[in-house]
């Protein structure tokens, strides 16, 4: 059975969407027809995108400013989600910060935990019950290809997205038979645009050109995905080695090589 067919009172929901890989979800499932609420601490860009959402693709669009690191306010959104119909859940928020974890903040690797692992098992359970019980529905989930192994001056984001790439494959075959889809995505380095010289952060310089993979068609192959109930999508060069090197190589080898790379990622 596919992912629900698009209808005026059924709703998307794009996390992480005031930019990148949301934006570009968001855009491709009102492309298809799908009314979208967008999600994320950023208000202003999401409010110009449901605009343009509107008028580009006469779909409804909603906006909710939501801090999804913080529980309570995820709670509040979570309980609004389980009272309505949601067709598709795009768990796409994230951050990441790479260095020592004994270098960095102890209240941002907290939150950043919340966001990439706590919030994506609090959204996908107050959806979960109503796609059982329609028999359809579809989860998309973005992991990363981090997430597939030890990654020294990564750590927190590395296991955050380690549980994402989990839960989300264990999940499917609790599903699968129940009409839900459930997909991950599990990408390398993604963005919009080549930004300017001057404008590029630490992982745009170290990360060579022919590595990154465009937003727009990251969407457009994962909700593909979606639709098709794929376990896994790996957009790009450097994740699908990402993922192989994750599966096949020893960790006591693969941990202190990419932990070099990651180094340079920090900026040290």
């Amino acid at each position: 059975m596919p992912v629900p067919a698009p209808n005026s009172s059924a709703r998307a929901v794009v996390t992480g969407g005031s930019s990148g890989i949301g934006v570009a979800l968001a855009t491709e499932l009102a492309r298809r027809g799908h009314s979208v609420i967008l999600v994320a601490r950023s208000t202003e860009p999401m409010e110009a995108l449901a605009s343009k959402l509107r008028a580009d693709f006469g779909v409804e669009a909603e906006v909710r400013g939501v801090d999804l690191a913080d529980p309570s306010a995820r709670g509040e959104l979570c309980r609004e989600l389980a009272g309505r119909e949601v067709s598709i859940l795009c768990n796409n928020a994230g951050t990441a910060t790479f260095g020592r974890v004994i270098d960095l903040d102890p209240d941002y690797e907290r939150a950043q935990l919340e966001l990439n692992a706590t919030a994506v098992h609090d959204l996908t359970l107050a959806v979960l019950p109503q796609m059982v019980k329609r028999g359809n529905g579809g989860i998309l989930t973005t992991g990363s290809a981090a997430g597939n192994m030890p990654i020294p001056n990564n750590a927190t984001y590395a296991a955050s997205k380690a549980f994402a790439n989990t839960f989300s494959e264990s999940l499917r075959g609790e599903v699968k038979e129940l009409g839900v889809h459930v997909t991950l995505l599990a990408p390398g380095p993604v963005r919009t645009e080549l930004p300017d010289p001057a404008d590029r952060s630490t992982v745009e310089k170290v990360v060579p050109e022919f590595l990154w993979v465009n937003t727009e068609y990251t969407a457009r192959v994962s909700l593909d995905a979606l639709e098709k109930n794929q376990m896994r999508v790996v957009p790009g060069l450097l994740s699908k080695a990402m993922s192989t090197a994750g599966n096949y190589t020893p960790r006591r080898i693969i941990a202190p090589i990419v932990g070099q790379m990651y180094k340079k990622l920090a900026g040290n």
